[in-house]
């Protein structure tokens, strides 16, 4: 680690202690949410779509809404461990990774429950201190460690274990919610994440994610380098994280032929460049965090497999290629029993 980014990291750790001990009295703050807080979330109804894939609805007392969440049942004779797998910015009603994603057919044999929330646009998965005109109510991070393991786990009489991941936005939730509840999951992957939202690159994209989306970034956390960007900041928190099987990847930007097939095939090949001009960039930022957060891990002795692929762009065609590797790396954390 250079010495500037070491200052830069005790200097972000001092100004969270000094913060913690200055807050004035009453004032409410974002705060991790305790486990297991369910009397008033439950499963409303289920549907049936395919042989293993099951849309179940949920309510959520901390979003005061029903939110779909999908399950992909594994293979063999259960209890299972859960994998909770996290969709991009879009967060459309079906997880992307569903339906570009291939994530029905690639853990069609393996032995894991996978859970897919849907819904979360633009929220990094995270709790709001307010809500948004645009996003609404966003209680994402009390929802997914606090009401819906306590739901789903008995729902699929899990083993216990679990790990989650995501991809992009999801990555970058991913992280916070496995850095800030140290133990609550087992395993915790990173496609194409960037995971600081401090530093001149996180925060960037941070707020892009958020206001892409129409969204506005302070009712989030408040104003940008305050205490709760620090708090969900996953290189300041990276401590946290050992003992955590953790698993990166991150491809370089250069398009593969896929990639230039795809855009050949499209009915608006020059639209789809220009989407795809986009992809480069955002897949060369998530490269360079990926570095970065990896070589925070490395300079704290945490073990993590980091997958770097030499072409691949912020897309689907390229994101399905890293469920593989990503999967063989988390699997160690559920051993057979």
């Amino acid at each position: 680690m250079s010495d500037i980014v070491q200052r830069r990291m005790i200097a972000g750790a001092a100004v969270v202690m000094a913060a913690l001990a200055i807050l004035p009295a009453g004032e409410v703050r974002a705060t991790p949410p305790m486990h297991g807080l369910t009397a008033h979330a439950g499963v409303i109804s289920s549907e049936q779509i395919g042989p293993q894939w099951e849309r179940v609805q949920v309510h959520s007392a901390a979003m005061n809404r029903t939110l779909s969440v999908d399950v992909l049942h594994g293979s063999g004779d259960g209890p299972r461990p859960t994998l909770y797998l996290l969709d991009g910015v879009d967060a459309e009603p079906v997880s992307d990774w569903l339906t570009k994603g291939n994530a029905a057919d690639f853990f069609a044999d393996k032995p894991v429950d996978v859970v897919l929330p849907s819904g979360g646009t633009g929220s990094m998965y995270t709790d709001w201190l307010r809500p948004d005109a645009a996003l609404g109510v966003n209680r994402w991070e009390t929802f997914l460690t606090a009401e819906l393991p306590g739901i789903i786990e008995p729902y699929l009489h899990s083993d216990g274990r679990r790990g989650i991941a995501g991809v992009s936005m999801g990555a970058q939730g991913a992280m916070m919610l496995a850095h800030r509840h140290p133990g609550f999951y087992q395993a915790v992957g990173g496609l194409s994440g960037c995971y600081s939202t401090v530093d001149s690159t996180g925060a960037a994209v941070t707020t892009l994610t958020v206001e892409s989306r129409g969204g506005n970034v302070a009712k989030m956390w408040g104003p940008p380098g305050t205490l709760d960007w620090l708090t969900h900041d996953s290189l300041l928190g990276a401590a946290a994280l050992r003992g955590t099987v953790i698993h990166l990847s991150a491809a370089s930007g250069l398009p593969t032929s896929l990639d230039l097939n795809q855009i050949l095939q499209s009915p608006n090949p020059l639209g789809a460049l220009q989407q795809a001009g986009g992809g480069v960039a955002l897949e060369a930022g998530a490269r360079i965090c990926t570095e970065t957060f990896a070589r925070r891990l490395a300079d704290l002795g945490i073990p993590a497999t980091v997958d770097y692929l030499p072409a691949g762009i912020h897309d689907w065609t390229d994101f399905s290629v890293q469920l593989g590797p990503m999967w063989q790396t988390l699997s160690t954390a559920f051993p057979a029993q």
